[in-house]
């Protein structure tokens, strides 16, 4: 079950925190259970006492999301918290998530010097208490606040209109097309991520936003605007062909599974890589034998 069904916020959801089976509370199993019924954990200071308090998006195993905002009531921010692991020892708990937030900020921040599309940092807690005196409360960042879909939700709306739509041969090519231009654009964006020496570690469209962009014709879906990466979580600095053919390659995947109709035009995305960074030739050059070692686990199941 995707948190996605539970929390109506489609155009900020970090493919991370989707809940599984494991990790479930027993009460969200039931089809009555609604937003009101759940109660986050504490927030900690100063977002335990701020007006109007932070908005919950989306729960996961490691973080929460929140929709809030930064130091002006008019300015938006997402706030992502990784609260502590109870079952944890204290010690090594506060290590683990000091050490994955700020890595998770040092990615970020360097993105943005680097002139990647991606949030800009805002803020940042590694001893934060969770709203507890004295108590230990995980680790907080906040980032600028991203309008639009993610990818997946343009997309999967995009797919829908086709379906309907009564297109000729040429309307059709046109609209592929579109999606194509999106692709490349993804690629693009991948590219300059991988220039600066950061692998993502969890592409898929659901990590990767569109900033919208006013369109005249109310009658498509907007598959426009900027391609803004999302969700560092699993980011680590790297410069190896092999890290970032395991990036490609899981968003290949992703596109397979998840927009079965895209998947023939998805072939752009690596036309807009290879156009946008000169690494290009040596990763791709490894993605060949990382789809390889991929197709066998398939059939070896």
């Amino acid at each position: 079950m995707s948190v996605d069904r539970v929390y109506s916020e489609p155009h900020l959801t970090f493919s991370r925190f989707n809940l599984t089976w494991a990790v479930l509370p027993t009460y969200i199993l039931h089809s009555t259970f609604t937003m009101e019924d759940y109660k986050p954990p504490a927030l900690p200071s100063p977002f335990n006492n701020t007006t109007p308090p932070p908005t919950l998006l989306t729960q996961g195993a490691e973080a929460h999301l929140y929709k809030t905002t930064s130091l002006n009531p008019s300015i938006p921010a997402a706030l992502k918290i990784r609260p502590s692991k109870p079952y944890r020892h204290p010690i090594l708990d506060r290590r683990l998530t000091r050490a994955r937030i700020t890595q998770e900020a040092r990615c970020l921040a360097k993105l943005v010097r680097e002139g990647v599309s991606v949030p800009a940092l805002l803020a940042l807690d590694w001893e934060g208490h969770g709203g507890q005196e004295g108590g230990w409360g995980g680790a907080w960042l906040m980032m600028e606040w991203i309008e639009g879909d993610v990818v997946r939700v343009a997309l999967e709306k995009w797919e829908a209109w086709m379906k309907k739509a009564s297109l000729d041969d040429e309307q059709t090519q046109a609209q592929e097309a579109r999606v194509r231009a999106l692709m490349r654009k993804m690629g693009a964006a991948i590219g300059a991520l991988h220039k600066a020496g950061v692998v993502h570690g969890d592409l898929t469209t659901s990590n990767l936003m569109l900033r919208p962009v006013d369109t005249n014709d109310t009658n498509e879906v907007g598959l426009d605007g900027d391609v803004v990466l999302i969700d560092f979580g699993l980011a680590s600095q790297s410069a190896q062909d092999e890290d970032r053919a395991v990036d490609l390659y899981v968003l290949e995947r992703a596109i397979a599974s998840t927009h079965p109709r895209s998947e023939g035009l998805a072939e752009d995305l690596i036309v807009g890589y290879r156009d946008s960074y000169k690494g290009a030739p040596s990763a791709l050059k490894r993605l060949e034998d990382v789809r390889l070692r991929g197709r066998k686990r398939s059939m070896l199941g």
